[in-house]
Order: structure tokens, then sequence, then C-alpha cells
């Protein structure tokens, strides 16, 4: 009986020798003769480029010289679309020298040209909207790439040493912000540093369009070739990493409408001299200004509530750092090696120091408004808020009244030198700066107007059409929606704070009867949406019609009817989320402020 189940085992092995399971289901020549691997996708209504072989190792250089994917192919009078390259289908194929990616193609697989040395040239069909992790890793001999403006995606490591780099084409910069990238080496500038519109238009000064509304993570990283960049009222937000490494950048234009700055979003950039941050913004994330040492001022307005940890850290060239008074957190490390600051006042609103913060070896006149100390790291602590040097030998004034209270508290009581005010209105405090009142925005006679109520105040305003942009569809719709952004100015007073709106017209459909100019008559009815707090007005509605507030995913927020022309929608949902506001039969998407 064992001698019979070992005789079977051993037919069972002996009949898998020499079995081989080909990674592909087709294989068919293109029109200059080169034949490319192909397997069924999509329930074998198209084809993904794939590899020969029963392993990874059977494929290693069968693809080589010039290749040329073709769109459609045909096998057994079947035709059907290539749509996808897919996981390493290239992969070390060292003596590929060019590959064309047709339109057709909307994905590129992980490792799918990994490691492919010999590699030059590659052409991206415009219609590839996600490229995959380490896709085009270890390409040494790339020295350029043009990415459509299809992808809103790259994997990890997508271009990981990619040494060869010189040059990186980039023919829409609002699509190129929206790009979803995964840490810095998936960005092909971190490697290639220059950024061109063309062949031959290198881009030194960004000039960021008024569609964008946010600036994505690690979208400019490594671009060290910028001297410039402008940033329009539309923008929002600054991603991590957004410009990380641009050594070359010299000065930013951070405007009003930005409310938050990401991690590491200007890190090392050396240099830049001078940032005007708006009183926008309400948070500066890690890391955000760390080792831009060219800097020589700073000046943190009182909209922000949090400094992020090490976010100027390194700054060697910093001398003066002004704290707006609604800072109640700074992070840990966040001005630590500023070897040039030799003073700081510390307003009364923070509640938490982190460690290593001012950790600034000539830092000699701290001044803190803090009217109720609290604990910090003290100078027996390797995390010690501020140095040794500072702890010994700097001077610590405070409120009067309160030296005691800062000589009984852990971290302060280490000051050897601590003073109180004068107690006749001389001891430190940061000068009050009257804030211009933020406008209001309304809709009149085919205009728009602005009001702030802080007389002489200018309105700078920002207005972009929602329909901006680039589309790679064979059908655009138009909306006619217009995002607005306004603040009031006027010197000698803080920027107000910004004040936002859409605007779009419904309900009325085109006359063109009777057109002899070729301009359509469109009467209409011009709506004005505003929010705030989760509570949206909605200006302009005739009487009596319904309006609802729904997220993006179709569950409704809230609603009401229109009257008087307004109507006025509760909602839960937090600022900064989309909301889709249903006036009687039109749809308009806007985002909460």
């Amino acid at each position: 009986m064992k001698q019979l189940k070992l005789t079977f085992l051993l037919t069972v092995l002996m009949s898998m020798v020499g079995a081989k399971t080909y990674a592909y289901d087709i294989a068919v020549q293109n029109a200059d003769g080169v034949t490319i691997y192909y397997n069924y996708i999509n329930n074998g209504t198209e084809l993904e480029v794939t590899f020969w072989g029963t392993s990874d190792y059977y494929y290693l250089y069968l693809y080589t010289g010039n290749v040329v994917i073709p769109e459609e192919v045909t096998y057994m009078n079947r035709t059907r679309k290539v749509t996808s390259i897919g996981k390493d289908a290239f992969s070390e194929c060292n003596g590929l020298t060019s590959v064309i990616i047709p339109n057709s193609v909307t994905s590129i697989g992980s490792s799918a040209f990994y490691s492919c040395n010999g590699l030059t040239s590659v052409t991206i069909g415009n219609s590839v909207t996600s490229i995959g992790e380490d896709a085009f890793s270890d390409c040494d001999g790339l020295t350029s790439v043009t990415i459509p403006n299809s992808v809103t995606s790259i994997g990890k490591d997508a271009f990981r040493k990619c040494w060869g780099l010189k040059k990186v084409i980039v023919k829409d910069i609002a699509a190129w912000c929206n790009i979803k990238f995964v840490g810095y080496s998936s960005n092909p500038l971190g490697y290639a540093s220059h950024i061109y519109s063309d062949e031959d238009s290198e881009i030194t000064k960004l000039i960021i369009p008024n569609s964008v509304t946010s600036i994505g993570e690690c979208a400019f990283n490594g671009c060290s070739n910028l001297t410039s960049v402008t940033i329009p009222n539309s923008v929002m937000s600054i991603g991590d990493d957004a410009f990380s490494d641009c050594d070359g950048l010299t000065s930013v234009t951070i405007p009003n409408s930005v409310t938050s700055i990401g991690a590491r979003a200007f890190y090392y950039c050396s240099g830049l001299t001078s940032v005007t941050i708006p009183n926008s913004v309400t948070s500066i994330g890690s890391d955000a200004f760390s080792n831009c040492d060219g800097l020589t001022s700073v000046t943190i307005p009182n909209s922000v509530t949090s400094i992020g940890s090490s976010a100027f850290c390194q700054c060697y060239g910093l001398t003066s750092v002004t704290i707006g008074n609604s800072v109640t957190s700074i992070g840990a490390s966040a001005f630590s090696y500023c070897s040039g600051l030799t003073s700081v006042t510390i307003p009364n609103s923070v509640t938490s120091i982190g460690k290593n913060a001012f950790n600034c070896d000539n830092l000699a006149t701290v001044i803190s408004l803090i009217e109720n100390p609290f604990n910090i790291n003290g100078k027996s602590s390797s995390d010690r808020v501020f140095s040794q040097n500072t702890f010994m030998n700097g001077t610590l004034y405070v409120p009067t009244g309160t030296k005691e209270a800062y000589k009984a508290t852990y971290g302060w009581k280490d000051f050897v030198f601590i003073e109180e005010g004068t107690g006749g209105g001389n001891e430190p405090v940061i000068p009050e700066t009257k804030k211009c009142e933020k406008p209001t925005i309304s809709y009149q006679n085919g205009k728009l107007i602005f009001n702030s109520e802080t007389e002489g105040a200018t309105c700078v305003s920002s207005i972009s059409d929602a329909d901006m942009g680039s589309y790679t569809t064979n059908e655009v719709e138009l909306g006619v929606t217009y995002r607005i952004i306004v603040y009031a100015t006027k010197d000698g007073y803080q920027n107000s704070e910004t004040a936002t709106a859409t605007l779009c017209w419904i309900d009325q459909e085109p006359k063109t009867e009777g057109i002899t100019n070729g301009i359509a008559n469109v009467p209409a009815n011009a709506i004005l949406i505003q929010s705030g707090g989760g509570m949206l007005t909605i200006e302009g509605a005739d009487d009596g019609t319904p309006v609802s507030v729904y997220t993006v995913n179709g569950t409704q927020a809230g609603s009401a009817v229109s009257k008087n022309g307004q109507a006025t929608v509760a909602t839960n949902l937090q600022a900064g989320s989309v909301a889709i506001v249903k006036i009687g039969e039109k749809s308009v998407k806007v985002v909460l402020k």
C-alpha cells in the first residue's frame, strides 16, 4: 500500500516537470514586428501588456530596442483595446531603449519599467491617470519625461534613482498641482530639478493658475531651478513638502486665502530671504520653514494658533521673530538652533511649549507675557525648552506681579535672572494692530459689491471660473459658476479675514431666436452662495424655491425654502468640506468656509 502511494506521488510530480504556466494569454506582433505579450482584463474585453515567461526571471532582457505599444490588437478576428501596462511588464529589460505608450492606456502598473537602465525615452499617452509604485524606478538612463494632464496619481518611488533626469515637462500647472504623489521619490522633479512647459521653455518664475484651490503634497519638491512663486487668492492650502528643497527660491507670495501651510512645505529653501505669512493662516506645519537659513525675520500673524515642531528649526540667519497673540502651542524644536536669534517675546495666549523649542545659544532676552506660567522642560533636561546658556545668562522678563509664580514653576525657575516689568506701563508688550473688518459680498444690477466697515479700507478680490482647466473628455459641461474671494486692507491695519462666496446663474435657458451677431441672450437668475460655521446663505432664488444641501456622498445635510429672495440652511458640515447645493433643479458644488 505504501509502495502504491509513493508510485502515485512520483507520477504526479513527473507530470508537472516540463509544464509551463506562462505569464501571458496571447502574443501578437506590432506594426514593427516586435512581439508584445498581453493578458485579458475586464472580463476579456480589454488587454494589458505583460511579460513572457514562467517567473519574473524569464522575461529579463526580452523587450529590446524601440517598442511601440498599439492602441488596439486584433487576435483571431477579435479586436481589443490596450488599456493597461501590467505589473513588471518591462521590468529589468536593460536592452529597452524607448517605448511609446498609446492614448488608450489609462494605467501603468507597479514596477512596469523597473530598472530599465537602457531606457532613454518614454512617451506616456494622454489618457494615463495612474502611474504605479516603482514604475520607472532605477531608470537612470532616462533624461526627460512628459507627464500628461490626465495623470491624477503617481505611486511611491515611481521615479526613485532616476539620476539621469534633467527635464520634467508639465503642460498644465493646475493639473500638476492636483496630482496625488506618495512621497518625494514619486515626483520626477526631485531628480530632474528642472520643470518645463515644453521642450525648450524652462519655468523659473512659477505662477500658479487661479483655478487651483490647493497645492498638493510634494508638487514642486526638489525643483531647485525655481526662483519665485506667485500663489493666487484661490489657493486655500499648501500641502506637505509642496516646495521642499527648492533651494533656488528667493521669494514667495502667500495670499490671504491660505489657511494652512503643510509640514515641510518650504523645507530647505535656503535661498528664501523673506516670507510674509498672511493673517488667514491658522496653522504652520512641522518643519514648514526648517533649514531656511536665508530667512532673517518672520512675523507670525494673530490668526495662527499653532506652530508645528521644528517649523523654523536651523534657520541660522533668523534674527527677528514676532509671534502673534493667538498662538496657543509652540511645537518641539520650533526655533531650535536659530543661532542668530537674540530675543523672543512669548504671548499670553501660549499654553504649551515643546521640548527644545528655543534651544538657541545666543538667545539673551526672553520676554514672557504669560500671566499664569505652566511647567516647561528645565535646564537639567535633555529636552530643555531653552539652551543652557539662556537659562544661565539670559534674562527672563515677566509681567508685573508674577515673578514669584515663575520662580515657583518647573522649568521657568531655572532662569538665574528673572525681572518684572516696571509696573508703570513700560513692561514689554506686543503692540496691538487694528484689523480691518471682514467685507460683505453682494450682487446687484450685474455687479459684485464688496464693503468693509473699516473706513478707507480697500477690498482686494479674486474671482475664478470653476470651469477653468484642461479636460481630456469629449464633452465638457459648463456650469457658469464663479468662486469669489475678497479681503479688506488698509495701511496701518492688519488685513481682514477672507470672505468667500459662489456666484452662479440658474433656471433660464438661452434665447437663440433672432440671433444676428452670434451671441445668445441668456436671461438668468443670479444666485450668491455664502457659508460660515456650517450655515449656508443662498440669495437670489425666487420665493418658494426649495433649497437642499448634500454631502458629496449624497446624504442630505439640510434644507430650506427661499423667502424674500433668501434661504438659510443650517448644517453640521465642517469648514473646508465640499457640499452640493441644489436650488430647484440646479446643483452647484461649493467649498464651505
